[in-house]
C-alpha cells in the first residue's frame, strides 16, 4: 500500500490524524483490587489518543480530534498529549458537556474498567467534522470501533469517512495496495480502522454490534482485528477465516495475542510471530501495535517488517500499567526490523 505523499506544506497537516474520545483514567498505583486502595492516580486513556501518541513517540507529526468538556480533566488530556508531541488543535470544547472518566479495578483474572463516559462531550462528535481540512490533508486518518458504539452521532462520523467517504471523495488507488500513491482531491487519505469491540458499550447488544462493525471493517483502507474479539463477533476463529469475512479491505490485520499477527494484502498472508513479554497490564496494547504498524506503513517497509514494529510497540505496552507507553527508541526497533527471518524467530520463542 503506498501512501499519498504530504501536500502544501504552507498549510498545517500532520501524517495521522486520530479521531474519537479521549478519558481521564483514574487506577490503584499497584496490582491490588480497587476497594482495597486509598489513593488512585490519574493519567489519561482513549484508543484513538493512544495510538496517535504511539505514533508521535516514534517520530510522526499526528493530530488528534475530539470534543472535550470546560473541566480539570480537559486541561489534563490537553497538556498530557501536547507534551507527547500530539497536535490538539482541532479538539473542541464544550462548556455543558463533561469530559469522560474510567476507572481501572485490577484483579486476578484480569483488570476491569468501569465506564462513566455517558453523555459526554465526545458523545456529540458527528459528521460535521470531516469539514475540518487537516482530516483530507493526512496521509492517514486511523478510527475505531469504540467511537462507533458512543451514540448515534458518532456512529454518523466514522460512516460518513468510512463508507460515504466523506473526506474529500473516494480513497481511489492511493488507499489500495500496489496503488501509485498519488495524491490528488479525489484520491483523499487512506482510512485506517481498529475494531475494537467493546461489549459495555454496545448497549443494543452483540448482533448490533457485530454487523455495524462489519459494515465498518469492510469499507476501511486498512483493519485491524483480535482473533479472539473477531471470533466473539462474527463465529470466526480462523485468522484465514477472518480475511476472507473482512473482505474486500484492500489490508487486514489479524491479531492473535500471544501467537502472532497475520496480514492480508493483495492475495499475499504474513505471519510473524509475537516477541515474550512479560505482562504487566493488557491495556493498550492493541493501540500500540496498531501505531507501530501504521508508522511502518508511513515509512513504506514491507509487510514484515510493518508486523515486527507492531510487536515491538505492543511490548512497550505491556510492560506497563499506563495506557500509553513511553515508545522503544528507533535505534532499538531498527536494529530487531533489521534481523533475518531466522534471528526474528530466535527472539520471539525466547
Amino acid at each position: 500500500m503506498l501512501l499519498p505523499p504530504t501536500t502544501d506544506r504552507r498549510v498545517k497537516t500532520a501524517d495521522v490524524v486520530c479521531v474519537g474520545e479521549t478519558m481521564a483514567v483514574l487506577s490503584p498505583p499497584d496490582s491490588r483490587p480497587f476497594d482495597e486502595q486509598p489513593t488512585l492516580a490519574m493519567a489519561i486513556g482513549g484508543a484513538e489518543s493512544n495510538v496517535a501518541c504511539g505514533l508521535a513517540g516514534l517520530g510522526h507529526r499526528v493530530a488528534w480530534l475530539s470534543r472535550l468538556g470546560d473541566d480539570p480533566f480537559a486541561r489534563r488530556i490537553l497538556a498530557e498529549l501536547t507534551a507527547r508531541g500530539v497536535d490538539v488543535t482541532g479538539v473542541e470544547t464544550d462548556p455543558a458537556r463533561p469530559t469522560g472518566v474510567y476507572f481501572k479495578d485490577p484483579a486476578p483474572e484480569g483488570t476491569r474498567t468501569h465506564y462513566y463516559r455517558s453523555g459526554s462531550a465526545a458523545t456529540l462528535m458527528g459528521p460535521e467534522l470531516t469539514r475540518l481540512p487537516v482530516l483530507g490533508r493526512a496521509r492517514i486518518v486511523h478510527l475505531s470501533g469504540v467511537a462507533a458504539a458512543l451514540s448515534e452521532s458518532c456512529a454518523g462520523l466514522l460512516e460518513a469517512i468510512l463508507v460515504d467517504r466523506a473526506l474529500n471523495g473516494e480513497a481511489g488507488e492511493a488507499g489500495k495496495p500496489g496503488g501509485s500513491g498519488e495524491s490528488d482531491k479525489a484520491g483523499g487519505p487512506i482510512v485506517s480502522f481498529d475494531v475494537n469491540h467493546r461489549p459495555a458499550l454496545w448497549r443494543s447488544g452483540t448482533a448490533d454490534a457485530a454487523k455495524n462493525l462489519l459494515t465498518l471493517a469492510r469499507a476501511a483502507d486498512i483493519v485491524f482485528v483480535g482473533r479472539d474479539e473477531a471470533e466473539a463477533l462474527w463465529g470466526t476463529a480462523r485468522p484465514d477465516d477472518v480475511a476472507e469475512l473482512l473482505g474486500p479491505a484492500p489490508l487486514i490485520v489479524v491479531k492473535d495475542a500471544e501467537h502472532g499477527a497475520t496480514s492480508y494484502a493483495d492475495g499475499t498472508r504474513t505471519f510473524v510471530p509475537a516477541l515474550p513479554t512479560q505482562v504487566v497490564e493488557p491495556v493498550g496494547a492493541g493501540d500500540a501495535f496498531a501505531a507501530g504498524y501504521l508508522s511502518a506503513v508511513l515509512e513504506n517497509r514491507d509487510e514484515r517488517s510493518r508486523l515486527r514494529l507492531g510487536h515491538l510497540a505492543a511490548s512497550a505496552a505491556l510492560r506497563t500499567r499506563d495506557d500509553v507507553p513511553e515508545m522503544p527508541p528507533r535505534t532499538e526497533t531498527d536494529q530487531r526490523l533489521a534481523l533475518d527471518d531466522a534471528g526474528w524467530s530466535m527472539a520471539a520463542t525466547g
